[in-house]
């Protein structure tokens, strides 16, 4: 050792300086390391274990799986229109009568004749008369055998119609011997039970002739007195009354195992004139409409109604045009505002009203375009569905107009029958 202790000193101190840097160094490389390797064991840490003590919602991961697409098959309505031809189609659009479709043949029977002329027009419906009905077991075997000879051919199986209201129109009832009811306004003071009952009786009775569809209840108000094509064929001279018979009545008629249909949309009560003959008006505006006419159409529609019938009532205060014509009464009105999804069917495109003013060809046509799904008796079946088939070919109605009308039709239809091709 040196005996100059400040030159030790002097000496000593540098080497102690590195000395404690090393020393620092080394501490610091050893918390660097167990630093690095703390961040390494928090990462390696699953996501749902980073929670801390003031997390209160706890992560879990959810395992990803892609399901593979279904297809639902086709169900029958649209496997059969997607095996009809286009004239198949544009028949089934068709109500007419057994001699309209024999051309002027066979009023009370069915046989050879009827089979070829189904093969020929492959109509949706028949609509009897009272010269059509010899007595019940007629009309009965009529049906039957108008039946097989549909399900030979592999028809969609017909609707079978009648009107039968009560009173002054009753074809059962004035032919083969049914129960007779007078008309139904006569019943009004019955209330819904009565309005029901009678329905229900009608409807049994001419089911167990083979028919199925009614053209009944009568929705008309008979507001007007001086209003003669209706009068007391209506339920009532009150549209709230009118209402709630008519709802009855489409139950009753249910129950008696028919498809019935509501009539005459916007409402024959109060108008002038008779469509069977001529022109028949209604001054009457939308508002007016809903709040009179329109009630017992829109409870019977609640009620389930399976048809309306548009009648030929030129509407003076909407477009001027028969309302089976117009779109703005059938679509807007009778689909929109009244909201009613089923079958629309006109009143017979025989009458004046209409016949008079357009052929049978031109007169189907605007009936589709209106928004018309089944057309009833035109004069002239052949040009009538000669006219609807040259439109889609030229391009004025879409082939799929056509199919949206045939969808409803048939899906009424299968309600009750078997629509699959045989």
């Amino acid at each position: 050792m040196s005996d100059n202790p400040k030159l030790f000193i002097r000496r000593a101190v540098p080497v102690v300086l590195v000395a404690a840097a090393v020393v620092c160094c080394a501490v610091l490389a050893v918390k660097i390391s167990k630093g690095k390797n703390t961040v390494s064991r928090i990462s390696a840490v699953p996501v749902e274990e980073k929670s801390t003590a003031s997390d209160e919602t706890t992560v879990t991961t959810v395992p990803v799986t892609t399901a593979e697409p279904t297809t639902e098959p086709p169900d029958d309505v649209t496997v059969r229109i997607g095996e009809m031809s286009l004239h198949e189609k544009i028949c089934q659009l068709f109500v007419v009568t057994p001699e309209s479709l024999t051309n002027g043949e066979n009023y009370s029977v069915a046989g050879e004749m009827t089979r070829a002329a189904l093969k020929d027009y492959p109509v949706g419906g028949l609509v009897y008369f009272a010269k059509n009905i010899d007595s019940a077991e007629a009309i009965s075997q009529m049906i039957a055998n108008t039946k097989q000879y549909a399900s030979e051919q592999g028809m969609v199986p017909l609707f079978y119609s009648v009107d039968e209201e009560g009173g002054t129109v009753a074809r059962s009832a004035q032919k083969a011997g049914t129960t007779w009811f007078s008309s139904m306004y006569y019943y009004k003071e019955g209330g819904k039970d009565t309005a029901f009952a009678n329905a229900e009786t009608i409807g049994s009775d001419i089911a167990g002739l083979g028919f199925d569809l009614d053209f009944a209840p009568v929705a008309d108000t008979w507001s007007n007195p001086y209003n003669t094509v209706i009068g007391a064929r209506a339920y009532s001279d009150d549209f709230h009354q009118s209402a709630d018979l008519v709802a009855s009545a489409v139950e009753g008629f249910h129950s008696g195992g028919v498809y019935c249909t509501l009539k005459h949309f916007p409402g024959h009560g109060d108008t002038a004139g008779d469509s069977h003959y001529g022109a028949v008006y209604t001054d009457k505006s939308v508002a007016e409409l809903t709040q009179g006419e329109y009630l017992a159409f829109e409870s019977g529609i609640a009620s389930g109604a399976d048809m309306v019938m548009v009648g030929h009532i030129t509407m003076n205060s909407v477009d001027g045009l028969p309302a089976t014509l117009s779109h703005t009464m059938v679509t807007d009105e009778l689909r929109g505002r009244l909201g009613f999804g089923g079958v629309v069917i006109t009143d017979s495109l025989s009458m004046g009203a209409v016949a008079d003013m357009y052929g049978s060809g031109e007169l189907a046509v605007r009936v589709i375009e209106a928004g018309g799904d089944m057309l009833l008796m035109p004069r002239d079946l052949g040009e009538a569905v000669r006219g609807v088939e040259a439109a889609v070919n030229d391009g004025r109605i879409a082939e799929e107009r056509i199919d949206e009308s045939l969808d409803r039709i048939l899906r009424l239809k299968a309600e009750r029958s078997d629509i699959k091709k045989s």
